[in-house]
């Protein structure tokens, strides 16, 4: 049996059994040193480049699809985006299969291939004539980024345990909001040259894409997939799918605040308040600093609360910032304006709260021989919530703002009551707050079992 497949034989032990896992090992290293040990704690520097890359691509791609679309290849802006919703139902649909080829033991192989679905997508606009190949583009880009936090969960979930798992995928979240605000920028500098810097924009992002698909490949990390538990005939591994599926359902408008931040507060700052269009901007950065500086250390700060409990106050202070929405939006005009980017900063740590604990509390409660399928289910429902929101927020705001926030606010309230009381449970690891594992050197795997940590392509899960 390797380190991987004990490691999750027994992180499933203890969940059915109520025993603590392996605890992480204490320091009391901090700032950045911590969150650089952090990005390299699964999968080491070459992980943590890619993720950077990543992050970079994707917000270099977000800005300037459509403007391609109808700039490059002078389609109509409603053919355009009828292509990249398709591209997007698409990925949904691959996603449950990207689950079941995880369940098979791989781990960074489909994380490499998101990555290079992702590549060929932004290369395939250079050879585009039309709305046919932008469609195909659109669709290798929506399959790739929908699959892509699935598999790299995976690879977190494998290569890290318990509390470290959290802190790693919060630092990963971190760095991608700061990967994803400095693509936009460069691609909101770039567009401004025209044709030509936004062909240049694909190319250099499809090249970008594929060299991060080659460095998560060069890894090799796998699983060998893990037998069912035979113990327990009457639960199985029914109990824990059963409840991840419901968690999965309560996640649903969770997911619209994403697009809260992106659709429904623009739209009501500019057509309801008519104010600048710079304090939704004001808005968007704000949130995107605060989430880099406090992601991780919330985690860290959290680490000894059930994760189902934190992800239940995440709804409760989303769904009290959408009444705030309400509420300021009525002061009209600048005043209105302001009181929106105060409550912001509420909404921003609901979104914290949220991001730092969902993915977690799957990855943690998963029978180790369906992880991918949990993450996969998990990631559908997040997928599905993304999809909606943009024609359901427009939808409630034309009736009204009113309609919008008191909708935004039960339907997130009845999430959050659902996830505390419908929610998997799973065992809380008494002692000190996990540092986490910071004392381990950079790029090496968590002590399994008290095993001796091993890099990812030095182990026996390496290939």
């Amino acid at each position: 049996m390797s380190l991987i497949q004990e490691k999750s034989v027994h992180d499933h032990a203890a969940t059915r059994t109520g025993e603590p896992t392996a605890p992480p090992i204490g320091t009391s290293r901090r700032g950045p040193s911590a969150l650089l040990t952090l990005l390299t704690a699964a999968g080491g520097p070459r992980y943590a480049t890619a993720l950077l890359v990543d992050a970079v691509g994707t917000g270099l791609l977000r800005p300037f699809l459509l403007l391609y679309g109808i700039e490059v290849l002078h389609l109509t802006a409603g053919a355009a985006g009828l292509a990249m919703t398709l591209g997007m139902v698409v990925g949904l649909l691959v996603v449950p299969l990207t689950g079941r080829w995880i369940d098979r033991g791989a781990r960074t192989r489909p994380a490499a291939a998101t990555l290079a679905a992702r590549s060929v997508g932004a290369l395939a606009l250079l050879a585009a004539g039309g709305l046919p190949g932008f469609t195909a583009a659109a669709v290798l880009i929506g399959v790739g980024s929908q699959s892509w936090p699935a598999t790299h969960a995976a690879v977190v979930s494998t290569l890290t345990e318990g509390r470290l798992r959290d802190a790693a995928l919060a630092a990963g979240r971190s760095l991608r909001n700061a990967g994803l605000g400095a693509g936009a920028l460069l691609a909101t500098v770039a567009v401004t040259g025209g044709e030509g810097a936004i062909r240049l924009l694909a190319g250099v992002t499809g090249v970008a894409c594929l060299g991060a698909a080659a460095l998560v490949h060069s890894l090799r990390v796998t699983a060998p997939p893990v037998a069912a538990p035979t113990d327990t005939p009457q639960a199985g591994p029914r109990t824990p799918m059963r409840r991840i599926t419901l968690l999965s359902l309560a996640n649903v408008p969770y997911a619209f605040c994403f697009d809260v931040l992106e659709v429904a507060l623009p739209a009501l700052l500019v057509l309801h308040l008519q104010t600048s269009p710079a304090w939704s901007s004001g808005v968007f950065v704000g949130n995107t600093v605060l989430v880099i500086a406090l992601q991780l250390a919330l985690v860290l700060r959290l680490a000894h609360r059930p994760r189902r409990v934190v992800m239940a106050a995440a709804g409760f202070a989303l769904a009290l910032s959408f009444l705030g929405f309400w509420a300021a939006g009525s002061l009209g005009g600048t005043p209105g304006a302001a009181g929106i980017a105060v409550v912001a900063v509420l909404f921003t740590l609901g979104e914290i709260l949220y991001t730092g604990s969902g993915t977690a509390l799957v990855a943690a409660v998963a029978p180790p021989h369906l992880l991918g399928r949990a993450l996969a289910r998990w990631e559908l429902s997040m997928g599905v919530g993304r999809a909606a929101a943009p024609a359901v927020l427009t939808a409630l705001l034309s009736a009204g703002p009113g309609v919008l926030w008191s909708t935004l606010a039960v339907a997130t309230l009845a999430g959050a009551v659902a996830v505390l009381r419908l929610g998997p449970a799973e065992w809380v690891t008494p002692g000190p707050a996990p540092a986490t594992a910071l004392g381990m050197r950079a790029g090496r795997r968590a002590p399994i079992l008290g095993a001796t940590p091993a890099r990812p392509e030095e182990g026996p899960s390496a290939r």
